[in-house]
């Protein structure tokens, strides 16, 4: 199987970040992706596809501190609960 462009790839998580079916994650996600995607490293992009692959309830329940996030995202959830608050230092 052939892999993937990085364009194509960029273009279809940011597609799925901006259409989640739950709004809010849909500016969160959609916000992260717009600002941040084009830069990302592998894999940052990687960690990215799989927190997509993950449900709404439970991503805005993450990224609010409603529950307690799973190791592999921590420190992915704490940059988008910055970036919502908007304490980006």
């Amino acid at each position: 199987m052939q892999e993937e462009p990085r364009d194509i790839r960029l273009k279809r998580l940011k597609m799925r970040a901006e259409h989640r079916g739950i709004k809010e994650m849909d500016l969160i996600l959609g916000g992260w992706a717009a600002a941040h995607l084009a830069t990302a490293s592998d894999a940052e992009v990687d960690l990215f596809e799989a927190i997509l692959a993950e449900a709404d309830h439970d991503l805005y329940n993450w990224v609010t501190g409603q529950t307690v996030v799973p190791a592999a995202y921590k420190n992915f959830m704490a940059e988008l609960s910055k970036t919502i608050s908007g304490d980006n230092a």
